[in-house]
């Protein structure tokens, strides 16, 4: 097993950590538990967030690329290492937050069309995540981040998302650049958070899924995510700059998800 290293600064799970949920189990059955999220385990385990940026209202005037870097390095909420893992049903029931819902495609084959507002880039988002999250695919992951992000930003090779597809092919015992046809990845999108905000066209998005997977046998896990978003040309994109801080990966709806800031979806009405 790998010693406990720090996750890197893009919020990529490290091989070892994936390890740590990926377990082989030798009975009747071999079963490979999927390991999503799970070397975020590695920057949660520190002390607790550091002073808080304070939000900032949407119809406000725009504060510039000092404000936005400062935001997105603000640390969130520092979680247990099973928080991700371990079955929890919240006894609160905490706020909500109704997303638009999609009225195109666009492209990589991404739902779209979501409106300009903070709820709108939260939305885009969760698309963007469960596209890529879902097809398990380097090539994918690549044509996803070419297509819904800005320049200057992190590469494609480089993007935390890329890494975390390439970890899970790895750990899965692929020998392609793609999941194989019998491991089912389904990715629901269940909470979310908006960070901050920078005028009406900046958005410090955050969502949280619930990804479950099956190969032979299934596994569940928590797992946030966390993007600068513009809005460019009609539609909110990857903005460039440092990936923000990791968001804090919790068992949707228990408490320390409520606690942590997550927002559970609602159906539109």
């Amino acid at each position: 097993m790998a010693r406990h290293t720090p996750e890197s600064a893009d919020g990529a799970w490290s091989r070892g950590r994936l390890f740590l949920l990926l377990v082989v189990v030798f009975a009747t059955v071999v079963a490979l538990f999927f390991g999503l999220g799970v070397a975020l385990w590695a920057s949660i385990l520190g002390s607790g967030p550091a002073e808080r940026v304070a939000p900032h209202a949407p119809n406000a005037g725009v504060r510039g690329e000092g404000y936005r870097d400062q935001l997105a390095a603000q640390p969130m909420l520092q979680v247990p290492s099973g928080a991700a893992t371990t079955p929890s049903v919240g006894v609160e029931r905490g706020p909500t937050m109704t997303l638009p819902e999609a009225t195109s495609e666009g492209p990589a084959r991404v739902q779209s069309g979501f409106p300009r507002t903070a709820e709108g880039a939260v939305a885009q988002l969760a698309a963007i995540t469960v596209t890529v999250v879902e097809a398990m695919s380097i090539p994918v992951a690549h044509e996803v981040h070419t297509a819904w992000s800005r320049p200057g930003g992190v590469p494609a090779g480089e993007w935390a998302m890329t890494h975390n597809v390439q970890s899970f092919l790895t750990a899965a015992g692929g020998q392609d650049h793609t999941k194989d046809d019998t491991i089912l990845v389904v990715a629901t999108p269940v909470a979310g958070q908006v960070k901050g905000t920078d005028g009406p066209d900046w958005v410090l998005a955050c969502v949280l899924l619930d990804v479950r997977a099956a190969i032979v046998t299934d596994a569940r896990i928590g797992y946030g995510h966390c993007e600068r978003m513009v809005w460019t040309g009609g539609r909110w994109l990857i903005g460039p700059g440092t990936p923000p801080a990791t968001a804090p990966s919790t068992w949707p709806g228990s408490d320390l998800a409520i606690q942590a800031g997550w927002r559970t979806f609602e159906e539109p009405r």
